[in-house]
């Protein structure tokens, strides 16, 4: 997104980082500059993760679809599944102990979210 002068705005929204206490949160505002092309979004479908000491490697891949769908249909017919899936790696990303933990806490945020935003729709619907 640019602004009327053709300079690039940062549009991606604040993060909110620090220690989280059992009666609440104290957060910090963090915007995130991007760098070369980190604003594009990277599509994956597929996560791998890989422990070594104080680091946890966590790799995104991208396997075509088609092959992703065709996959349980060979498997029923009896068919011969391949020995091995060709992938596109499309990031690692290396993160110590204390991002893994919050990317953690941060995902089943979003997860009980979703399924708490599931359930009211389920419920609109009866």
């Amino acid at each position: 997104m640019t602004d009327g002068k053709g300079k690039k705005q940062d549009d991606a929204p604040a993060a909110a980082v620090g220690p989280a206490t059992a009666a609440g949160e104290r957060t910090l505002a963090l915007r995130l500059n991007p760098v070369r092309d980190s604003d594009q979004p990277i599509v994956a479908n597929y996560t791998a993760l890989n422990v070594a000491p104080g680091m946890v490697f966590v790799d995104f891949g991208f396997i075509e679809p088609g092959m992703l769908a065709a996959l349980p249909r060979v498997a029923r017919e009896g068919g011969k599944l391949p020995e091995a899936i060709n992938g596109k790696l499309a990031a690692r990303v290396a993160l110590g102990y204390d991002a893994v933990a919050q990317l953690h806490k941060q995902l089943g945020r979003v997860l009980a979210g979703l399924s708490e935003a599931a359930s009211k729709a389920a419920q609109q619907k009866s």
